[in-house]
């Protein structure tokens, strides 16, 4: 992994903490407000500091079911009209 501000690889991996204690977590938008009020379906995030320039950046950690979930819409869809012209039903007649 390379910093995203200086492309430096003297990345240095740890964690963010709140002034309670607690680390925060990552949120998709589509989670329900009660399982965020109860912090369930929380992605853990890692940070990574550069040694470099000083720069702070996170990445997720996403289970191997939500990158299932999540890519599988990925890259541009096709519209409605390519979509039933792809794959004509002959009529019954």
């Amino acid at each position: 992994m390379k910093c995203t501000a200086c492309g430096s690889s003297s990345l240095v991996i740890g964690t963010i903490m709140g002034g309670d204690g607690t680390s925060p977590g990552f949120y998709p938008s589509d989670t329900p407000s009660l399982k965020r009020i109860f912090g369930i379906g929380n992605k853990a995030i890692q940070a990574y500091g550069c040694v470099h320039c000083g720069n702070l950046q996170f990445t997720v950690q996403f289970s191997a079911r939500d990158l299932e979930r999540y890519q599988q819409f990925e890259g541009e869809q096709p519209d409605v009209l390519e979509r039933i012209n792809s794959n004509p039903k002959k009529l019954d007649g």
